[in-house]
């Protein structure tokens, strides 16, 4: 089978074929793409001529650029189960058929051609009904409608419950994404708790958003809708403009499921890519406000660049803060080989070796602004309760 790729940033580039011949993924980019210079995966896939086949990506043979358009988590969950109903085995579906689903609503300004289905208008969005039946799908509830969730974007990519919505700057009103975007909206990520987060995963998520900005941080304005559903403003859109996004794990062609990279690897790549020392220093910050906030589930696909109309790359705005025990109690990420107890020690390692002369200032701010966590979370609506647990821990 083949599918036509397109890179839908400012305007609609032809961008190449992907082709799977016994199992094995082949891509060709379109010749006056070519002649662009744009590199989408400068890394792994760099602007050459004739078919390219990648041998070394843990994504079932696919490159990592279009690896990450693929669903995961929660979205592969909502396919596997709609293709059961119909009567076939999802083990047998391939990663092009996939991206058949995908389409061209997915994350980033890649797009795919054929895909499965026109996504339908739908308008009106009930969080609470929405939230309880994304809880029941978990618990492999048969007669929950999957219909809902793939045409609100669910199927994208991700692991927890979500939706792609508009919402307009009260966050009052919320549309679905398939829609053109009305006045005075923007596009947005809503989540919904699974059924391991508890019911207060909302509201610290959104605590941990505003410390981080506190902190220094760059983060996408943040919303807790109806007291209760975490909501973050969307980085790959500028009004109904697609901007091209590439994770750190697909750069690279790391399977973010194991604890393989490292900080200083994340560095190396932000300054590879921008030649920008203040991205770096974002990179570093990130890296010390994630061990400060014991959030461990810091895996190589929490992290993200950008790629603008000018070829530029920067590091993404930051996304995915909360507390995490991570798996077996370690960072997703290791800090200058250490995963399970790094400390101030790896995060002044990390920082001369990449030159951040400001990084006792950059930790002693952010150390500053985490010992405010009861008084921002609390102010948040956490429980005592909850503030308390994580308060052992950061």
């Amino acid at each position: 089978m083949k599918l036509t790729v397109y890179l839908h940033q400012n305007k609609r580039h032809k961008l190449g074929v992907l082709a799977e011949i016994d199992k094995k993924i082949y891509f060709e980019y379109d010749k006056a793409f070519l002649e662009s210079g744009i590199e989408v995966s400068p890394f792994k896939l760099p602007l050459k001529n004739g078919v390219i086949q990648c041998n070394d990506s843990p994504y079932e043979n696919l490159f990592g650029v279009f690896a990450d358009s693929l669903p995961d988590g929660w979205g592969r969950l909502l396919i596997d189960r709609e293709l059961i109903k119909q009567g076939k085995n999802p083990n047998l579906l391939s990663p092009l058929e996939r991206l058949k689903f995908v389409g061209c609503a997915g994350m980033g300004a890649l797009e795919y051609e054929p895909f499965i289905r026109e996504r339908k208008e739908t308008q009106k969005i009930v969080l609470k009904e929405l939230a309880n039946n994304s809880l029941k799908i978990l618990e492999e509830d048969v007669n929950i409608n999957l219909e809902e969730f793939i045409t609100l974007g669910g199927s994208s990519a991700g692991a927890r419950p979500k939706i792609l919505a508009q919402i307009d700057k009260t966050g009052k009103k919320i549309y679905s994404s398939n829609i053109p975007l009305k006045e005075k909206f923007k596009h947005y990520i809503i989540k919904f708790a699974s059924s391991f987060d508890g019911i207060e995963s909302g509201k610290i998520e959104f605590a941990y958003s505003k410390m981080a900005k506190k902190a220094g941080i760059e983060m996408s304005d943040t919303l807790l809708l109806e007291d209760k559903y975490f909501a973050i403003e969307r980085f790959d859109r500028e009004g109904e403009q697609k901007i091209h996004m590439h994770s750190f794990a697909g750069l690279v062609h790391s399977d973010f499921r194991y604890p393989t990279l490292d900080y200083d690897d994340l560095l190396k790549v932000t300054a590879l890519l921008t030649k920008d020392i203040n991205e770096v220093k974002k990179a570093f910050r990130i890296a010390v406000f994630n061990l400060l906030t014991y959030n461990r589930d810091d895996h190589a696909k929490n992290f993200s660049f950008l790629m603008d109309n000018q070829k530029r790359w920067h590091l993404t705005p930051a996304y995915d803060l909360t507390f995490s025990l991570g798996m077996n109690g370690e960072h997703s990420m290791m800090y200058m080989g250490e995963g399970r107890n790094p400390t101030t020690k790896e995060l002044l390692l990390l920082g001369k070796k990449h030159k951040i002369s400001d990084a006792n200032l950059i930790i002693k701010e952010i150390k500053d602004v985490v010992k405010r966590w009861g008084f921002i979370a609390h102010e948040c609506g956490v429980s005592k309760a909850k503030i308390d647990s994580i308060q052992k821990f950061i």
